[in-house]
């Protein structure tokens, strides 16, 4: 799958005829994260994936993993992101965010659309941003926030054994997980990731309220 016209075409279109699903007023904070489509550039940098000695365009999602040093979710699976700012739009939120994690500068017609709220156990509403990021030659992580940045090929998100569902205290609530080379992310990240292949790749309109996160990442 490369990140090309008709990829970028059809993301956009399936997201502007998705009936949206949004939290409303609700207790939790606001948070915005960047779904963005780029190059898979030189390949990603995890177990399992191959590394291409020339610049490959085939379709990946920037994804990272958070400093260790954070006092939050430290080390884990993330999509660039962060509190909403009085005043901004989760769109301005998910494209400063990008700019300040990984140093990708977009401007607002890169936005292609939303996919639904998610409420997360640890007090955020988190709403995800689809961008197009087109090769995003140069990333450059912000230790402060950021430990590794990785271009994941769409297509790995695609896999037969994805998505991971686990068993939880509730029967209608299964922790959901996505693998990627010999490891695994976990929702919310998973969760957002899982809608994003299902809707704008697979052009299904599936829901994601619903899957648990782990316990790890209730704080």
């Amino acid at each position: 799958m490369r990140a090309d016209d008709a990829l970028r075409q059809q993301v956009q279109g399936r997201l502007q005829h998705f009936e949206l699903h949004t939290a409303g007023d609700h207790a939790h904070r606001a948070a915005a994260v960047a779904v963005a489509i780029a190059d898979e550039g030189f390949g990603a940098a995890l177990p399992g994936l191959t590394q291409h000695a020339v610049w490959s365009e085939r379709a990946a999602l920037i994804l990272t993993r958070r400093s260790l040093q954070l006092r939050d979710h430290a080390g884990q699976w993330a999509l660039p992101g962060g509190r909403i700012e009085p005043g901004e739009t989760p769109e301005q939120a998910a494209l400063r965010e990008l700019c300040e994690e990984v140093d990708l500068r977009l401007d607002e017609s890169a936005v292609l659309g939303r996919l639904d709220d998610y409420a997360t156990r640890s007090g955020f509403v988190i709403t995800p941003v689809v961008v197009w990021a087109g090769a995003a030659r140069e990333l450059v992580a912000n230790p402060a926030e950021v430990q590794s940045i990785h271009r994941i090929p769409i297509d790995e998100f695609l896999r037969a054994d994805a998505p991971m569902l686990d068993a939880s205290a509730d029967a209608t609530r299964p922790v959901l997980r996505m693998p990627v080379g010999h490891t695994w992310i976990a929702a919310p990240t998973a969760a957002v990731l899982y809608q994003f292949r299902e809707l704008c790749i697979e052009g299904r309109a599936t829901r994601v309220a619903h899957f648990e996160q782990p316990e790890f990442a209730w704080k």
